[in-house]
């Protein structure tokens, strides 16, 4: 997106070069990613970096409203001890599109308060700059933050004041996961186990888990990576622990943000980069053009059963009972704004925040970004696509 770099790294891309990066990206924990890695970062100007980080101000100013956690008791499906008063973690997914002058221009696809990919985005950052010719002015963190500054703000985040050893990363199954990358990233900067929550046990209130030693190790913290929309399906997975009686354990990301922050969110929110979004049972009559609107069930994960055209039709076919579980929401039209080597790529930019005890709002730290050339972002849309998939935004010093 900024033109002159876009060329330059165009000109100079060999596939042989791109082989290297992703063969380092592998070597450094002997594990290749599960998803494809782009062969581009995105390289995004001054302008739409103040777009972005404004548009993250404006929707996080109503996510520290004193009645957010009221207004959100719906979405939360269990009931889990030991919430925060905030989320740790927040993410907002924004799609780069064009305002009505023709400029590029944010707008709010997803928000989560749930733990992305911040230890990998770090290295792949630092491998896209390490095996490409990036200028130096361009950077992938905010806020001044240099890297060593970034692994100690999650150092803090996800450890909390306990031992390594006494904090677990857990998962279903973690060496079954696509984006398995992260934990082992994550392992290697903080010295955390990673677990299958089958490998937690419970002796009365207390968590621990069997070390490499075979002794019993005790877990004060748990960094949670679960989506309990795939544990509930697990009914073949034998666990003695379970998420609503951990009552000694503190949590780096508390799991009921998952679901308080999440699609749920959306019409909650009022802002210029937020599409306008309803929750379906409380619509008196359907807006007037149907064909400009996507129909999103609340629970479900990765864009499953998302509607992108529909009808009046679609809506009534939603049973009652379940329409609260549904929103409609303005299509975002991406643009294709990244030059490839053949058609350009359409794109997606995550801000990844944290948000620290003692910080009074949440702070950008991060990105992540994806490179689509399909109908939607994802695999399945992208199949035999290149100059796609999961990547990161360099952004032009200043604001």
């Amino acid at each position: 997106m900024i033109t002159n770099i876009r060329t330059q790294f165009n000109q100079n891309f060999t596939e042989e070069l791109y082989q290297r990066f992703l063969d380092d990206v592998a070597a450094q924990h002997n594990h290749r990613p599960k998803f494809r890695v782009a062969e581009t970062p995105v390289f995004i100007p001054k302008k739409l970096k103040q777009h972005l980080m404004a548009a993250c101000e404006e929707i996080a100013e109503q996510l520290c409203v004193p009645d957010f956690k009221a207004k959100t008791q719906r979405a939360v499906e269990f009931s889990i001890p030991n919430e925060d008063d905030k989320t740790l973690f927040l993410q907002m997914d924004f799609g780069i599109c064009y305002d009505e002058h023709g400029e590029l221009f944010p707008q709010l696809i997803e928000i989560q308060g749930f733990p992305s990919l911040y230890h990998f985005q770090d290295l792949i950052a630092n491998k896209y700059k390490e095996h490409y010719d990036l200028p130096d002015h361009l950077n992938y963190l905010f806020n001044g933050i240099k890297r060593a500054e970034y692994l100690d703000l999650l150092k803090r985040a996800i450890l909390g004041n306990h031992k390594p050893e006494n904090v677990a990363l857990i998962d279903i199954e973690p060496t079954q996961q696509t984006t398995q990358i992260d934990f082992w990233v994550a392992q290697h900067h903080l010295g955390i186990p990673v677990l299958c929550v089958s490998d937690l046990k419970v002796e009365g209130k207390d968590t621990y888990y069997i070390n490499e030693k075979g002794q019993k190790t005790p877990i004060y913290r748990i960094y949670n990576r679960v989506i309990f929309d795939d544990l509930v399906k697990r009914t073949d997975l034998k666990r003695e622990f379970y998420f609503s009686k951990a009552e000694n354990v503190e949590w780096a990301g508390h799991p009921n943000w998952f679901h308080r922050i999440s699609k749920f969110t959306l019409p909650l929110l009022d802002s210029q980069y937020v599409p306008k979004t309803y929750f379906l049972n409380e619509l008196e009559q359907y807006p007037e053009d149907l064909s400009q609107y996507v129909l999103k069930p609340l629970y479900s994960y990765a864009g499953m059963g998302v509607k992108i055209d529909i009808n009046k039709t679609d809506l009534d076919q939603v049973e009652e009972k379940e329409r609260e579980n549904f929103i409609i929401q303005q299509k975002v039209t991406y643009q294709p704004v990244i030059r490839t080597l053949d058609e350009p790529s359409k794109c997606e930019v995550r801000m990844l925040m944290l948000w620290l005890p003692e910080m009074k709002r949440p702070i950008i730290i991060n990105n992540l970004a994806r490179l689509s050339k399909g109908k939607m972002i994802g695999v399945r849309y992208n199949k035999n696509k290149t100059w796609v998939g999961g990547s990161v935004g360099f952004f032009e010093d200043g604001v």
